[in-house]
């Protein structure tokens, strides 16, 4: 199954949940997409509610199932729980810590940074999105990818950088100095529901 790339907003409104990370998709029509939108009162079964979990924490982090099945396997060989170590895994990716420095609006544009060879994993081109950063690696741009426009514009708006990265905006790099902690994850995603799905 190939990764999703068609209408964010549609499958944000969808899912009940914004996939940009911006808020905007759901301020303006808070429900499903479709004629009965605002209307839709349909039960969801069990098996419903754990495949929608699976598709909104998917399509926030941007893999396709594969890639999405192959992380949830290697959580499961970790110590810990099963979801957490999951949650932590995919924060752990190179194109989402790039997103959450504030190199890139969307993680879908940090993953193009990555794919496209400007970004840096203590001071090496690294051009794998699903790259596994360890806590102490440090993420920067490479020195002629720092002047790009979407850098700078992502840069200008982005204020918040969590609290387990630390960013120095002169040097336009910041490290992964701890994994986070589950407060720390998306709140609006149950994993439990995630792991119930790959256990049936």
């Amino acid at each position: 199954m190939s990764r999703y790339t068609g209408p964010v907003w549609k499958k944000s409104r969808r899912l009940g949940i914004s996939l940009t990370g911006t808020g905007k998709e759901l301020d303006r029509r808070p429900y499903a997409p479709g004629q009965h939108g605002p209307n839709q009162r349909k039960k969801i079964s069990e098996y419903g509610l754990q495949m929608q979990e699976k598709q909104k924490l998917r399509f926030m982090y941007g893999l396709n199932e594969r890639q999405f099945r192959n992380l949830f396997e290697k959580a499961g060989r970790m110590k810990g729980v099963h979801g957490e170590n999951f949650m932590i895994l995919l924060e752990s990716r190179l194109d989402n810590l790039v997103y959450r420095l504030g190199f890139a609006r969307t993680r879908r544009q940090a993953r193009q940074l990555v794919n496209h060879g400007h970004v840096t994993v203590d001071g090496r081109r690294v051009d794998i999105p699903s790259y596994l950063v360890e806590p102490g690696q440090t993420i920067g741009l490479r020195e002629k990818s720092q002047n790009l426009d979407i850098v700078k514009e992502a840069l200008e708006v982005n204020s918040f950088v969590p609290e387990y990265l630390t960013f120095d905006a002169d040097k336009k790099e910041g490290t992964y100095t701890r994994y986070p902690e589950r407060s720390e994850l998306p709140a609006e995603i149950n994993e439990s529901f995630i792991v119930e799905f790959y256990s049936r």
